[in-house]
């Protein structure tokens, strides 16, 4: 299907060419497991909560054709992400079927409905490819984290990530990146609380910028075809996350493929419900996310 684009999907608002990324594989899919979660925080970038039906649960049988085209076409990794993906009720069964095939990462917020859960997660430690767990800590004290999340979610998310790792998956954490920070001193404050935790002091951080709420217009520059020229190369294209991998959500009952894994607010980056089609479409960076992704190199991805 050809998808139709508005004009402002190839030029700004001052008339200039957009930047735009030209994928050129498929090494990572990412499945949006649903905007429901068990936590309703006021700077989610789904704009998740409970019983948020925005994006749609998914099912075994939403999600196994999807792997099997996602297999021939060469992609190395699977990733879910929500809402909270521990909602869906066949993610377990999920989870044992992609890993299957390839290594799975799971993104979650660590608390309640991950641990009511555990039993089920036990059985993932013996997989054909292993499965692992990036848990969000969105500051490295309770009072800054729960301030966001809700009194006593730190503990919650900090109990979440010891038991994975006591199980012997691979975790991470995700946590929040403010502007003019000094990562390194922040990573340091994360390292101390996981020694103090009993975690390795070398668990993976991946930092995110604020990306703003569904729908929402942040005044951001604009990424031009020639801010993508002049500061990027052809090599460094290739790192941008559209370049190289691809959302799966659930709307109205149908799977559809998003160009992005950080945009499901706007229709534009619908691509349509073939996961090999959406490899042939340039994607515009016309979104605000894109500026995030230019700007500061943000990736959803582990590495």
């Amino acid at each position: 299907m050809q998808r139709i684009h508005t004009q402002n999907w190839f030029k700004t608002p001052e008339g200039e060419a957009r930047g735009y990324i030209d994928p050129h594989e498929l090494r990572e899919l990412w499945f949006h497991t649903g905007t429901a979660c068990n936590l309703q925080c006021s700077f989610c970038l789904e704009g998740s909560g409970p019983g948020d039906t925005r994006l749609e649960l998914v099912k075994f049988a939403d999600v196994s054709p999807i792997v099997d085209e996602a297999i021939g076409l060469g992609v190395e990794q699977f990733s879910f992400t929500g809402g909270e993906p521990f909602l869906a009720k066949q993610l377990v069964q999920i989870l044992h079927y992609a890993s299957s095939f390839k290594p799975c990462l799971v993104l979650t917020n660590g608390t309640e409905a991950l641990q009511q859960r555990i039993e089920e997660v036990k059985t993932l430690r013996k997989t054909e490819y292993p499965v692992s767990f990036r848990i969000s800590i969105d500051k490295p004290t309770a009072s800054l984290h729960d301030a966001g999340r809700g009194e006593g979610t730190f503990a919650r998310a900090l109990q979440g990530l010891k038991s994975l790792y006591d199980l012997g998956f691979t975790v991470s954490v995700a946590r929040h990146m403010d502007k003019d920070e000094d990562h390194e001193v922040v990573d340091k404050l994360y390292r101390a609380m996981f020694r103090e935790h009993g975690l390795p002091e070398d668990l993976n951080i991946v930092a995110f910028p604020d990306f703003a709420t569904p729908g929402s217009l942040p005044n951001v520059p604009q990424v031009t075809t020639a801010c993508m020229t002049t500061y990027q190369t052809e090599d460094s294209r290739k790192s941008f996350m559209c370049a190289y991998s691809k959302m799966v959500v659930k709307q109205k009952g149908k799977m559809k493929v998003y160009a992005c894994t950080l945009v499901d607010d706007d229709e534009e980056y619908d691509l349509g419900e073939s996961l090999t089609a959406s490899l042939l479409s340039r994607v515009s960076m016309k979104h605000h996310r894109c500026y995030s992704c230019f700007a500061y190199g943000s990736s959803c991805s582990e590495n």
